[in-house]
């Protein structure tokens, strides 16, 4: 059982964790929450761009002499969702092993403290503060950022010394190697502003294409900075399958994104269109609830469900 209602709530109803646990002690329930079941905040209610002010993510994101944004999707919402599943996964091998069920209290605080990653481990250890926003651009890495070419962006990382011979040498500047400003990758974080600016008055005087074709196999990381109609539209995300027309039966043909998962024997596919309203009702009562066709008659008379 999955439910994201806030703590203690469903308790008068009967439907919170230790109520059905005592009718199935194998029950695996997880609550998703904005702030947990226990701690200060728990009874808040918790939104995906309020956590990402809260824990920190919104600080850490945006241009470096801008506000803080939110990320463009509710980035929270979904890590959240991957670490619930997987202590799903997690608590049905427990339960394998042990015949017992388990609560599962999953926050979305706390799935965003978590994915700070090498960030918060920084602060952990230095007891400094973080850096702030670099946009696109790496605190302690440079070149490594997004660029303005003739007609859009492209993230370039030359990301060692190796790396930024060869970008050098692809920008027509091989001498930039052996600029004492330059030599190493500390010279180039203390010279940031001037080598990105160097960089920036070269690439913008030819196309996101171009450079690329210009990069190609040179082993330097570049990429291309696609809005989201050109990502669901690139080769690769097309030669990969994550794009699949289905038939929908009011909508006709509709494509939809497919599941990253791919396994060597298993195949999973997009098994039914997104389905119209209560399209599902009568199945899951009569399927599922084992509820009588006569009953699930009433309610339809009595309005209480719709569906065919």
């Amino acid at each position: 059982m999955v439910e994201n209602y806030i703590p203690d709530s469903l308790k008068k109803y009967g439907l919170d964790y230790n109520s059905i646990r005592a009718l199935n002690p194998r029950l695996i329930y997880a609550s998703i929450t904005g702030y947990g079941q226990t701690g200060p905040y728990s009874k808040r209610a918790g939104y995906d761009v309020m956590v990402e002010a809260e824990m920190g993510l919104m600080h850490i994101t945006g241009a470096r002499d801008g506000p803080p944004v939110k990320v463009g999707v509710a980035v929270t919402d979904l890590t959240t969702g991957l670490y619930t599943s997987n202590a799903i996964m997690a608590a049905l091998l427990s339960r394998a092993k042990s015949g017992r069920g388990q609560h599962i209290d999953m926050a979305l605080s706390d799935c965003q403290v978590a994915t700070l990653s090498n960030l918060a481990s920084s602060v952990l250890i230095s007891g400094e503060k973080d850096s702030g926003r670099w946009g696109t651009a790496h605190p302690s890495i440079v070149p490594y950022r997004g660029f303005r070419t003739k007609d859009s962006d492209i993230m370039i990382g030359g990301g060692n010394d190796r790396l930024f011979g060869i970008l050098c040498d692809k920008l027509g500047r091989p001498g930039w190697k052996n600029d004492p400003r330059f030599i190493s990758n500390s010279t180039r974080v203390r010279n940031r502003d001037t080598l990105e600016g160097m960089i920036q008055n070269i690439t913008k005087t030819k196309t996101t294409r171009e450079w690329e074709s210009i990069f190609d196999e040179s082993g330097l990381a570049y990429a291309a900075v696609n809005d989201v109609k050109a990502t669901l539209e690139h080769p690769h995300v097309l030669a990969r399958g994550m794009v699949q027309e289905v038939e929908h039966g009011l909508c006709g043909p509709m494509k939809l994104v497919n599941s990253p998962m791919k396994f060597s024997e298993t195949k999973p596919s997009i098994r039914s269109p997104p389905p119209t309203l209560g399209e599902h009702t009568i199945e899951v009562l009569h399927d599922m609830a084992q509820i009588e066709d006569v009953e699930i008659e009433k309610l339809k008379k009595a309005g209480v469900i719709s569906g065919n």
